[in-house]
């Protein structure tokens, strides 16, 4: 069983959203999904004040595709998309 590590680009709809309450709700979902409190946040500027919100995470490879944890992700207010930016395996 190995573990990956997983990148999420989590993109507003608009500058003026609230990136901290997507944050906090996303991170809920991922902890549900992933069951793990391995993770790390930033915020990446894009263009005209718009920021993204990166959340790379590690969970077990068994779990298999993230897709249903981007669609429940989706639907927080404020997100405009999901994506996953990087999937590689955990060494150690």
């Amino acid at each position: 069983m190995a573990r990956v590590v997983v990148t999420f680009s989590i993109m507003p709809e608009s500058p003026d959203v609230d990136l901290k309450d997507i944050e906090t709700k996303s991170l809920e979902k991922i902890k549900s999904f992933a069951g793990t409190d391995d993770y790390k946040v930033s915020v990446e500027p894009i263009a005209f004040g718009l920021k993204a919100v990166k959340i790379m995470f590690v969970m077990d490879e068994d779990k298999g595709s993230t897709d249903d944890l981007e669609a429940d992700i989706e639907t927080i207010d404020g997100v405009n998309s999901v994506e996953v930016t990087d999937v590689r395996r955990a060494i150690g």
